[in-house]
């Protein structure tokens, strides 16, 4: 197999960068109805429950999705270093497909009884284990692709993507809020998003078939003896510490992400009674915020390095989330909470954009997919899975509603730790 021509014109770099995101964006897609329309899963395939228990059950059902993410990175990446980073793409839009297709045509608790909610989670676990081999094997064939001094504005549309994604997500779910009649919307309105998912990762399917591999046939299975090559995925002494690094700053950054673009909204509706709709139309300032910024960034980074922005935007956060939070908090509006979202979700980019492609630059060729994807997804599980259940469990136990701001700062602190003595490989050859 040869690899990409990097010189290639800029519509080649277009459909790579399209064909290495789609999925990407499916993923943030899929997990933003999800977040939004669980209140009505949870009534609809888990009646049997109360209140509290069919909530608890939803996001247990949720939680399914996250736990499998580490799985499925090992799993995939292994078949991604050993098959190529477009075998492990093909594979992971395929199982997409295949769980938002189950989701949209899942039987209700009132049609199938206890093997409704058994299918969800069936569905869960397939998005789960494609999102977990997804994001490292596209990242790798994006960074691989990329001239060398390009590589961080070439990964910067990992972002990116998944900023669309949620604001898709989002507004899909507005639109059909507001334009179905509240009975419509539970007997089939809410499957509308996940039947388009189905219907648009084959797209993103037939559009990958068409990229070009690089991961090239000295380290493949396939070699002039036809013998088969497995990738080393045993971790030596200094690639276990980067491990960890990477899975400190992917958890500071999921951290941050979590709280900015799924818990403050929940909070502006909870604790600060602000409407729904407003709070949805924040969601989406504050990722458009992103998906602008993301490109910008990633540029930045190419010139100044990974490193510097990482420190810049954690500092930069720590500093404003208390004065945003109280000001929030003085006089709750829609006004204030956008101008809140909105530079927090520069400021995420600012340092979300660095990170993916700083982690990923960290490992050797031969097991990149799968060091990557393993350690994207213990960082996203441990700390994204837990960020909104701790901030909302500090406000409880606290009766402050700025505890978040606390918690959101000492993650940072902690996990930029481990940048001392951190060496930024933006100007190595990978």
């Amino acid at each position: 197999m040869s690899a990409i021509n990097i010189s290639s014109p800029y519509r080649t770099n277009r459909h790579l960068i399209f064909a290495t995101t789609i999925g990407n964006a499916l993923e943030f897609f899929d997990f933003t109805v999800y977040s939004f329309v669980g209140v009505l899963i949870s009534r609809l395939f888990f009646p049997s429950a109360s209140a509290t228990g069919q909530l608890l059950l939803v996001t247990a059902t949720f939680g399914v999705g996250f736990l499998m993410r580490p799985i499925g990175g090992l799993v995939i990446g292994i078949y991604s270093d050993r098959s190529g980073r477009k075998a492990g793409l093909m594979l992971t839009i395929s199982l997409m497909a295949v769980g938002s297709l189950i989701l949209g045509v899942a039987p209700t608790y009132e049609q199938a009884g206890v093997v409704s909610p058994v299918i969800i989670v069936i569905a869960r676990l397939l998005q789960g284990l494609s999102s977990g081999g997804e994001f490292g094997a596209s990242t790798t064939l994006m960074l691989e692709s990329a001239p060398p001094s390009r590589r961080g504005y070439y990964s910067s549309w990992q972002f990116a993507s998944a900023c669309l994604g949620v604001m898709l997500g989002a507004l899909v779910t507005v639109a059909l809020t507001t334009t179905m009649s509240e009975n419509s919307f539970e007997r089939w309105g809410w499957r509308v998003p996940f039947l388009l998912g189905a219907l648009i990762a084959p797209v993103g399917w037939y559009i990958r078939r068409s990229t070009e591999e690089t991961l090239d046939a000295a380290t493949t299975n396939v070699t002039a003896s036809n013998t088969h090559h497995t990738p080393d995925v045993t971790p030596g002494p200094r690639q276990g510490m980067d491990a960890i690094r990477g899975i400190l700053l992917v958890g500071g950054g999921i951290t941050t992400s979590y709280t900015v673009t799924f818990f403050i909204p929940t909070y502006a509706i909870k604790q600060l009674g602000l409407p729904s709709s407003i709070a949805l139309i924040a969601a989406v300032v504050c990722s458009f915020a992103g998906l602008v910024s993301a490109p910008i960034v990633g540029i930045l980074s190419d010139i100044f390095g990974r490193k510097p922005l990482v420190v810049l935007a954690r500092l930069l956060t720590i500093i404003a989330v208390f004065p945003c939070l109280f000001w929030l908090n003085a006089a709750p509006s829609g006004a204030r909470l956008l101008a809140v979202l909105a530079p927090m979700g520069i400021l995420l980019a600012l340092q979300m954009t660095p990170i993916i492609t700083m982690v990923t630059e960290m490992f050797p060729r031969r097991n990149r997919v799968t060091s990557m994807s393993v350690v994207y997804g213990i960082g996203v599980s441990v700390f994204g899975g837990f960020a909104q259940f701790v901030n909302t469990w500090l406000i409880a136990a606290t009766g402050n509603r700025t505890a978040p701001a606390w918690y959101l700062s000492g993650i940072l602190i902690l996990s930029s730790l481990c940048l001392i003595g951190f060496r930024d490989r933006s100007r190595d050859s990978i």
